[in-house]
């Protein structure tokens, strides 16, 4: 069985926090890649951000569903979820935009492992951390070539 140290991807393009969306567009187009680890100052790992969080800044806002009790709202849907799709959408940096606290993997995590856990949390892209460093990152392309290469 494969594990991530077989499959990942060990030359990371990184992001900054304080990197403004329209770079971090660019980046991804001119290096044809769905995410990226941000890193701080430090070389700490502080989130990922993917492709889907720049779609979501141009999406529609959804409106939550709400009913009137005796001339009360009462919302069916956290306002959380609203304020953090507000706040996607209005976002200008990475750290606006991106995943924090994210998922990550080891070396030897197995390959079914990595798979399970990117379709259950949708996930693009995992980092792959050795002693609190980061050493590489797994995508669904490499999931993908990985099965092809059986």
């Amino acid at each position: 069985m494969q594990n991530a140290k077989d499959i990942m991807t060990s030359e990371v393009i990184t992001v900054s926090p304080e990197m403004p969306v329209e770079q971090l567009a660019k980046l991804f187009w001119e290096k044809r890649i769905s995410g990226a680890p941000v890193m701080d100052g430090d070389g700490k790992l502080v989130g990922v951000v993917t492709e889907s969080d720049l779609i979501d800044q141009a999406k529609r806002l959804h409106i939550p569903t709400a009913i009137a009790v005796l001339e009360a709202v009462i919302y069916l849907e956290r306002g959380r979820k609203v304020e953090e799709e507000l706040n996607k959408m209005a976002g200008s940096t990475v750290n606006d935009i991106c995943t924090h606290e994210p998922a990550t993997v080891a070396l030897d995590t197995p390959l079914d492992e990595i798979a399970t856990i990117m379709a259950e949390k949708h996930l693009h892209t995992l980092p792959v951390m050795e002693s609190g460093r980061l050493v590489g990152v797994v995508g669904k392309a490499d999931i993908i070539r990985a099965l092809t290469a059986k």
